[in-house]
Formats: C-alpha cells, structure tokens, sequence
C-alpha cells in the first residue's frame, strides 16, 4: 500500500504565502505524475496542479497559474506546492494524489492514491 501525507496548511491573510508538502511512503510503484487536488465546501473537487515525476513538467490550473508553484524531490519522494499571493478564493482542503498511469494528469479519476488532506484557510 501506498501512503500519502500532507502537511503544512493554515490560516494566512490574503496575499499570504503557504507551503504544502506530501511525502509518499509505502511500497514502491512507479510514479508517472503527483499532483494537488482541492475542494472547497459544497463544491466539487478541482485540480489544481500535477508534475511529471521523471520530467518535472508540471500543470498548473487556470486559476492558480503565475501564483502556484509545483515541485518535488525525487529522493525525499516529496512533492510540494508553493502558494503565493493567496486569495479567499483558494480557501479549500488541499488533497495529494499519485498516479502510476500516463494519461490525463488533471483528471481526479486518473489517481490511485489520495492523501487525508490538509486544510487552507484564506482570511480576507
């Protein structure tokens, strides 16, 4: 089995900076992409950002794209996302994923493994 766990969530004032990070423990599989999922109440769940494990091409969303930095570290088996110049809007439980599988990265379907999440909380 593969575990996911997120840290580094909060409560920042808008225009603040937050640094999630997910280390991936467990047995070993092959990674094709990590990426960060968030939801927000009575709302679906949104893609926010996934990076290619073996190229670090990364995938942002619209509506974190110039604000959202996806990275990760291949020996810590870390990904991370750097948020800045956070807004409400961003306010939402913050999901890690990984997938094996080389297709459609921005797809919450496309995941095998989900972290517990973490929360984010944006204060206007």
């Amino acid at each position: 089995q593969v575990q996911l766990v997120e840290s580094g969530g909060g409560l920042v004032q808008a225009g603040g900076s937050l640094r999630l990070s997910c280390a991936a423990s467990g047995r070993t599989f092959s990674k094709y992409a990590m990426g960060w999922f968030r939801q927000a109440p009575g709302k679906e769940r949104e893609f926010v950002a996934a990076i290619r494990w073996t190229t670090g091409i990364a995938s942002y969303a619209d509506s974190v794209k110039g604000r959202f930095t996806i990275s990760r570290d291949n020996a810590k088996n870390t990904v991370y996302l750097q948020m800045n110049s956070l807004k409400p809007e961003d306010t939402a439980v913050y999901y890690c994923a990984a997938t094996g599988r080389g297709v459609a990265i921005v797809t919450a379907s496309t995941y095998e493994y989900w972290g517990q999440g973490t929360q984010v909380t944006v204060s206007s």
